[in-house]
């Protein structure tokens, strides 16, 4: 049986803290709804001290921020460009468009077809986070979106350059500088000064993944992206350092991360507490790290590798490192997370930067139901149908006409007795026995 050798705040201190985020955002989002522009910049003006005419960045403070930065800079940003559009394109690649015939005279189909318009939001408040530029308006390009717009709070009290750079490399359509709750509401709600979109994607803080779960229905979102959560799934065959590297490298993401340790070994798993505490003597965001580890920090031994996949699944964690001397074997059973990392020569930062996987990923046990953002978030299949012969349309309205009497559809089965009369030359009588006038409309 597995022991806790340190849990993480309980699930009612998780839940006070949920429900105040939930009715903050409510109230901000009924504002924006209410106010729009003049909402808005309020909002922008009180949490990032941040005021403009026009929060749209133009083509030249684009261009300047692009400009500002180094060669070499450039150079990794293009890299990490190419891998990530490498992979949305095999996975675009990997949905194809149905037509086929499934019985004679009846063809049944499906397109992809891309959304018109995405919303991408951008953290960076703390930390100018460059990559979710590459992962969500690269994502959305490459399934052929035609409308991206992108919005990014400012960065030490301007636009952040990177995070603009790597945002029009990617190909935005318009960049905004805004943050939190007010640039995801003016996404999905519009303003007087922005138009609304189809979908929202992209990670974010609490509030910002409230807003999402909020304007759910009014938009489409990708899944809920809360605070990072990392789970470190080890054994013995490697040390407290490298489980402790792991886990506070997340960790840093804020205050409210969840870091977990689990392993079918006590001894790394005291040393890796003890090592994590020694790092944190050194680690220059040692701020955020110590106090999610404090706060939301779990280390878990249990007795077995089945065990571990129970628990792991159970968790449904974000990022699941995975650093034993058979990793394939929680890759075979494992059903429950955002993103694998298989052995110890790869980590959930190569994920969240450069390698090419989407680093935009479910929270909160939200993996339970969801993958991470693809190309498909941005896609919707949608069926057609053809009935091609007098015959097939009779043989299927036959049955249609059946099962609706069985139902109790009235006007559902005249729509298939009125073909069969035409079509098939059979004397059907009116549904229910009614003449035409008197049918009754049947519930569409």
């Amino acid at each position: 049986m597995a022991t806790w050798l340190k849990r993480g705040a309980s699930a009612e201190v998780k839940a006070d803290a949920d429900r105040q985020v939930r009715d903050i955002v409510e109230a901000t989002l009924a504002d924006i709804e209410k106010r729009g522009d003049e909402a808005v910049r309020e909002l922008s003006i009180k949490f990032d001290g941040w005021d403009r005419d026009d929060y749209q960045l133009t083509d030249s403070e684009i261009q300047t921020c692009i400009d500002s930065l180094s060669a070499q800079e450039l150079k990794d940003i293009e890299f990490a460009q190419a891998q990530i559009r490498n992979f949305a394109q095999i996975q675009r690649d990997s949905m194809k468009d149905v037509e086929v015939e499934t019985m004679p005279g009846v063809v049944l189909g499906h397109k992809n077809i891309p959304l018109n318009s995405a919303g991408c939001y951008v953290p960076g408040g703390k930390y100018p986070m460059v990559a979710s530029a590459h992962m969500s308006v690269i994502t959305a390009k490459v399934a052929g979106v035609p409308r991206v717009v992108t919005c990014a709070p400012p960065f030490q009290g301007k636009p952040a350059p990177a995070i603009v750079a790597a945002q029009a490399m990617a190909g935005a359509d318009a960049i905004y500088a805004l943050g939190g709750i007010q640039a995801v509401g003016a996404m999905a709600l519009g303003t007087q000064s922005i138009k609304p979109v189809d979908i929202l994607v992209g990670p974010g803080n609490a509030f910002v993944a409230e807003a999402k779960r909020q304007l759910y229905g009014r938009v489409g979102i990708d899944l809920f992206a809360g605070p990072t959560e990392t789970l470190v799934i080890a054994d013995d065959s490697v040390d407290a350092e490298l489980c402790a590297t792991d886990l506070l490298g997340q960790a840093e993401h804020g205050p409210d991360s969840p870091a977990v340790l689990l392993t079918n070994s006590r001894e790394l798993a005291e040393d890796t507490m003890k090592e994590v505490e020694r790092l944190l003597q050194v680690l220059p965001t040692a701020d955020h790290a110590g106090k999610a580890w404090a706060t939301f920090g779990e280390v878990i031994v249990a007795d077995s590798l089945e065990e571990m996949v129970s628990i792991a699944d159970d968790l449904a964690s974000e990022h699941v490192q995975v650093m034993t001397r058979d990793p394939d074997y929680f890759l075979d059973n494992m059903t429950n997370y955002g993103a694998l990392f298989l052995g110890h020569r790869t980590n959930v930062s190569y994920g969240d930067k450069v390698i090419g996987t989407n680093h935009t990923l479910p929270t909160k046990k939200a993996a339970r139901y969801t993958g991470g953002l693809w190309v498909g978030k941005f896609i919707k299949t949608c069926t057609f149908q053809r009935v091609n012969t007098d015959e097939a349309s009779t043989l299927v309205g036959e049955y249609c006409s059946r099962l609706c009497a069985l139902e109790g559809f009235a006007g559902h089965g005249e729509q298939a007795n009125i073909r069969v009369r035409r079509l098939g030359q059979r004397d059907v009588p009116y549904a229910g026995q009614a003449e035409p006038s008197e049918l009754t409309r049947a519930d569409g």
